[in-house]
């Protein structure tokens, strides 16, 4: 589906009252919008961008809400750009074709007018719908910008992405959305808001301004309708029912609530972990949120003592990409129980953080002369590599009595194997390795080096 605008002109303001709030509040200028400073900050990217006087094709990446078609259109208004917006949802190759006419029409008019072409959702768009826009990007016919909440490495084609700059967008802050609530209140818009009723709205948009400035509208119109004064808590879970009251994003309950299902796991209970994990759908958490921690809890909390824990959740974070909701969430649940009932190590877990905890107090050891690499002839003659003993030419692929460590440094044993699952058999092939190092360092005829 194809929108057009000559330009990005504003709605006449006799009728900015029956406009959408979000439309109301959308921003006219870079000085308006709310967050994203990293990239629309003072001598940030982006906003060097509009500075320079010259358009660029770019990607938009960041979550639904956070301004990327608001930043589109004021490129338009920057640039005094005509303005097309295709929805990759609806839209296809015929309005791309319209797309492009409208793009000569105004190159080739009398004002000979700039065009900048948005496409929302553009990892909707197939290969062959997005390679319809590189000759016309190419030729510099008009400046493409697209939007997406997903990651363009993987969603848009190669060929499109080396031609356009990415910008990562980021979920608004509490701050910005609170700054979102005065703005609609300096307009009339919305009443009073009480404190704790505020924090549940925030808690509830997410990140989102688009959730929020919707929800708020609601809100207004109900209680223009009621008369009601000032919007309070309860009167606020009344009004918007169960799905408010249940979700606490961000808050106490909703991180309690993760933290009982990663116990759960932990304490290898798989109703628990079923059942805190259907609580957190329940009360609306994002399903990829929870796919994120279930992969987590695998390397944690399972680790090496089973292997095939970390690939099954990742499967089951990809099985919910391509099924989505609420068909891709059985996954995630049988995700959930094979990682209570899996064998548990955080063995992994803890050498990593000990290793970290180690080098950061340690001083910066130099790398042994046999661990180094010699590709030239200098490196050969000052030593690197000399004295190296290549593994898989020693008898059963290990060089028993080999040093891997910075020299002087002691046997620092970060990785302790736990006597469960997979790691049973980790501790018995370490401790094998370590006899036979032991025994290949023991002088000859096993006398005692001391005095």
């Amino acid at each position: 589906m194809v929108t057009h605008n000559s330009n990005s002109s504003h709605t006449p303001s006799s009728m900015a009252a029956h406009q959408p709030l979000a439309e109301r509040l959308r921003p006219r200028t870079l000085a308006e919008v709310i967050g994203q400073q990293h990239v629309l900050g003072e001598g940030m990217p982006l906003r060097l961008a509009f500075e320079s006087g010259r358009p660029h094709s770019c990607i938009l990446w960041g979550p639904p809400g956070v301004g990327k078609t608001t930043i589109a259109r004021l490129m338009a208004d920057a640039f005094d750009a005509q303005f097309i917006s295709i929805s990759a949802v609806l839209g296809g190759v015929k309005d791309i074709r319209e797309a492009v006419e409208q793009a000569q029409i105004a190159r080739d008019g009398l004002m000979q007018q700039r065009t900048i072409v948005f496409v929302d959702e553009v990892h909707r768009f197939n290969k062959s719908q997005q390679d319809a826009f590189l000759p016309h990007v190419e030729s510099g016919l008009f400046t493409f910008i697209g939007a997406t909440t997903e990651n363009p490495s993987f969603e848009v084609n190669s060929a499109l992405l080396s031609r356009a700059a990415v910008y990562v967008l980021q979920s608004l802050t509490t701050e910005d959305l609170k700054q979102i609530v005065v703005k609609a209140q300096a307009i009339k818009a919305v009443p009073a808001i009480e404190d704790e009723a505020l924090e549940r709205l925030i808690a509830y948009a997410d990140g989102d301004a688009r959730r929020l400035l919707n929800t708020l509208e609601t809100l207004a119109i109900t209680a223009e309708q009621a008369k009601v004064a000032t919007i309070t808590d309860a009167w606020l879970l009344k009004v918007l029912g169960e799905r408010m009251r249940r979700y606490d994003k961000g808050g106490e309950q909703f991180y309690d609530t993760i933290s009982a299902l990663h116990k759960s796991v932990r304490g290898s209970d798989p109703d628990a972990a079923l059942y805190w994990f259907c609580r957190m759908l329940d009360g609306g958490a994002d399903p990829r949120y929870l796919a994120r921690r279930i992969v987590r809890m695998a390397w944690e909390d399972i680790g090496l003592a089973d292997p095939r824990a970390m690939q099954m959740c990742n499967d089951a974070a990809a099985t919910y990409e391509r099924l989505g909701s609420p068909e891709g969430e059985l996954a995630l649940a049988q995700a959930v129980i094979y990682l209570a009932v899996a064998p548990k190590s955080n063995a992994g877990y803890m050498a990593y953080n000990k290793a970290k905890a180690f080098v950061k107090s340690d001083t910066t050891r130099p790398v042994p002369l046999h661990l180094r690499n010699a590709p030239t002839k200098l490196m050969k003659q000052l030593d690197y590599g000399k004295d190296y003993r290549y593994a898989h030419s020693e008898e059963g692929g290990f060089a028993a009595g080999e040093s891997y460590l910075p020299d002087g440094m002691e046997e620092p044993g970060f990785y302790q194997p736990v006597p469960r699952g997979l790691e049973i058999k980790i501790g018995q092939k370490l401790a094998e390795l370590r006899a036979l190092n032991a025994a290949a360092r023991e002088p000859a005829g096993g006398e005692s080096t001391e005095e």
